[in-house]
């Protein structure tokens, strides 16, 4: 099992797979097993393949289930840059992943505990540990960079 130690330097690996996202927004997340080993990992790919599910969530989920090759992620761990969304939130869940941990939060359409709450919604089966606000500064300054650049492009 993870220890709250060990989040610090799992987010430090989410932040450097976000930082490869290029085009997209910058958002890093990891599958870790519950012996500490990481399973998954992804960063966001939607620019690049054209594909609106591409979120670092769901890539590093579909990476972890195949390297276990097992749909349930029981025991493991989700480590992500940025609060995980409605679609994230859903195969959250329905990768039965009990933890999540997060950078910074996302007020527009966070669902792990902003906008809404789906990971602990009991009413979606076994309600999920958040921790969040993990690096909170580092993943935010990330990503408000990551938009004062696009910002500029954009004039």
């Amino acid at each position: 099992m993870l220890k709250p130690m060990d989040y610090n330097a799992l987010m430090e690996q989410a932040l450097a797979e976000a930082s490869q996202s290029g085009h997209d927004v910058p958002v890093g997340a990891l599958v870790v097993s519950a012996s500490g080993e990481v399973i998954g990992r992804a960063h966001n790919n939607r620019e690049v393949t054209h594909d609106p599910t591409g979120h670092a969530e769901i890539i590093a989920i579909r990476e972890a289930t195949a390297a276990i090759k097992d749909w349930r992620l029981e025991g493991c761990t989700l480590v992500v840059t940025l609060e995980p969304c409605v679609m994230c939130a859903g195969a959250i869940v329905a990768a039965r992943i009990p933890r999540v941990v997060f950078g910074a939060w996302d007020e527009k359409v966070g669902a792990s505990g902003s906008l809404y709450d789906l990971l602990r919604d009991g009413r979606l089966g076994n309600p999920i540990e958040v921790i969040a606000g993990v690096k909170e500064a580092e993943a935010s300054e990330q990503l408000k960079n990551f938009f004062v650049g696009r910002r500029a492009l954009d004039k």
